[in-house]
């Protein structure tokens, strides 16, 4: 059977519901869709959906930190937009963030996010 652990930190949104912020199993982390929560007031950041981009990387990052890597270790993103017309400005966002090779990733439309997000976006990290 495979252990799994729960991984949280006070730096980046608490989970709002019956999950953890990062699951570990072996070398191989599973972090939590994160959204563009302050984690000091667990309210967004703005409506303003480059600062949400950027909120939601720099939560990202704090998970990954957390847990012992970091966004380069991040093998798979999920990005979750309600409005793909945002598709361009996640990617200008994330190569801040990102050093090549860049991890696989998928982006899906949704009809909608928790707490009226613009995006959401989870992760696989291998350590």
């Amino acid at each position: 059977m495979t252990k799994k652990q729960s991984l949280t930190t006070d730096q980046a949104p608490r989970a709002i519901g019956t999950y953890s912020q990062a699951i570990r199993t072996g070398n191989t982390i599973y972090i939590s869709g994160q959204i563009p929560l302050l984690p000091e007031s667990m309210t967004l950041i703005s409506q303003d959906i480059d600062e949400q981009i950027q909120q939601v990387m720099e939560n990202l990052n704090a998970v990954c930190k957390s847990a012992g890597g970091s966004l380069d270790a991040v093998v798979k993103f999920t990005v979750y937009l309600i409005d793909l017309n945002h598709f361009d400005r996640v990617n200008a966002i994330m190569e801040n963030f990102l050093s090549e090779p860049f991890p696989a990733r998928a982006v899906v439309e949704v009809a909608a996010l928790p707490k009226q997000s613009q995006i959401e976006i989870d992760a696989i990290m291998v350590i």
